[in-house]
């Protein structure tokens, strides 16, 4: 809190008042970057939809790589940090999943496009088309989900 203070130009008791203590630092930091990511417009088909929420969330990756590895450490606590999840669940309701499958397939996309977007922003695909290999990767779990 107080190197936060300090880079504010503020005293760390003016923090608290905003944000009651680190964890709630942490909250609003993961409220940010979340809300940073573009929402797809809902009546696109449910895989632009997916698609687009995964490009949002690479573009937020790639202009605050530093932080952006916070959302692997803090869950999405507050209503607006949970938009792009709730987004997706609707989307793979759309897509004919139910109940735990729903919630077990966010996870897995969640855990893909999050990671895929941290190595990009880290530079662990400067060699390769950093999109052929998304769309590649996009295009085989969506083979996946239209399985059932």
């Amino acid at each position: 809190m107080r190197a936060v203070a300090e880079q504010l130009d503020v005293t760390p008791m003016a923090l608290y008042r905003h944000v009651g203590d680190k964890q709630g630092l942490l909250d609003g930091l993961v409220e940010r970057l979340l809300g940073e990511i573009p929402e797809p417009d809902p009546g696109l088909p449910w895989r632009e939809r997916l698609r687009e929420l995964a490009a949002g969330i690479r573009v937020v990756a790639r202009a605050h790589p530093d932080l952006f590895p916070l959302l692997f450490h803090r869950p999405a606590v507050t209503a607006a940090a949970r938009r792009p999840r709730d987004t997706v669940y609707a989307a793979l309701r759309e897509a004919g999943l139910a109940g735990d499958d729903v919630v077990r397939a966010e996870r897995f996309l969640s855990t893909f496009i999050l990671g895929f977007a941290a190595s990009e922003a880290g530079g662990r695909f400067g060699h390769l088309d950093a999109d052929a290999e998304f769309g590649y990767a996009a295009d085989a779990i969506a083979r996946l989900l239209e399985k059932d």
